[in-house]
This record gives structure tokens, C-alpha cells and sequence, in this order.
């Protein structure tokens, strides 16, 4: 599958093709959305993990696990591999892996200095003009 090119976002891509990618991205995204399953992803980062693993590490059923595992799963964001009698979980590949790496480091970053003084100022005229 090719990818939306940066160029055709930027001009507003509108190819029946370009329109398909950007709703699959759109459901990737709205998959991640769920917060179980994006610590269920996060959490298969570093290792395989078990159904049994991923369940008790994150306070999770069984049952809830094994659902959200087979829906990532299908969208390609984890892969399965069985050794021996259990099956495990872990990233699919490493595109996968940097984008939930650097989302996580992006709402790890500290806000812009200019932007929370913007934003304080825009607080201070609203609680000035209700009183």
C-alpha cells in the first residue's frame, strides 16, 4: 500500500485513492483512541507479552484483553507469534513502534513558553470581563 504523499495533503489530495488512505489512517487513529488499547500497545512495545501478561501488567479481564489484541492485530499495529502452547504480542514493526515512541515523547515535551503566556493572557481577559 502506498502512503499519501506529504505533497497531495498538502494540497488537498482528493484522488479516490488519496480519499481510502486517509480514512484508513483516520480509523488507525481512532483505534489508538481507545485508551485500553493504546496502553495495551504501548505495553507490548518493549517485548512479547501473553494475553495472561498483558492483562494482569495493565488491571485489564482476560477477555477485554484478548478483544482489543485481535483488533490491533487486525490493523497491522501488533503481530502474534506462538512459542510453544502461548501466543504473544508484540509491535508489528519498527514505523509502528517510532510513531508511539515519539507520540510519548511529544506529550512528554513541555509547552512552548510564548504559547502558555498567549493562553494565560487569554484565561486573565476572560475571567475579567465575567466579573
Amino acid at each position: 500500500m502506498k502512503l499519501v504523499s506529504t505533497q497531495a495533503l498538502a494540497a488537498g489530495a482528493r484522488t479516490a485513492a488519496d480519499i481510502e488512505r486517509t480514512q484508513e489512517l483516520a480509523d488507525v487513529f481512532r483505534l489508538l483512541g481507545d485508551h485500553s488499547r493504546l496502553r495495551i500497545a504501548l505495553f507490548c512495545l518493549d517485548r512479547p507479552r501473553a494475553v495472561t501478561e498483558v492483562s494482569e501488567g495493565l488491571g485489564l479481564g482476560v477477555s477485554l484483553v484478548s478483544h482489543h489484541l485481535r483488533l490491533l492485530r487486525a490493523a497491522r499495529l501488533l503481530r502474534s507469534e506462538r512459542r510453544g502452547r502461548q501466543v504473544l504480542y508484540l509491535t508489528a514493526d519498527e514505523h509502528v513502534r517510532c510513531v508511539l515512541l515519539d507520540m510519548v515523547e511529544h506529550v512528554d515535551e513541555p509547552a512552548d513558553p510564548a504559547e502558555l503566556a498567549e493562553q494565560e493572557g487569554a484565561q486573565m481577559k476572560a475571567s475579567i470581563s465575567r466579573a
